[in-house]
């Protein structure tokens, strides 16, 4: 992960992949995204037979901030 001051200065980066441009986030999303329950949770004792509901919620919340295939979904074994 690599943190920056604004989009323009991830675009200003030596190493920028445009191809990676999905995966630009807003400190305010990574803030929503990592106080759902996926990542709140984790600790709980049914965290593992809870799970799918939590990666349902994380999944929702992503295609609420336009961030969708294929950057963002787990790659398939």
């Amino acid at each position: 992960m690599n943190l920056f001051r604004s989009e323009e200065h991830v675009r200003n980066w030596a190493q920028f992949d445009p191809e990676s441009e999905e995966g630009i986030i807003s400190l305010d999303d990574i803030i929503k995204l990592f106080s759902c329950d996926h990542f709140r949770r984790r600790l709980e004792p049914d965290y593992f037979s809870r799970k799918a509901e939590y990666r349902g919620k994380l999944f929702m919340i992503l295609a609420e901030m336009g961030k969708k295939r294929p950057f963002w979904l787990p790659p398939n074994p």
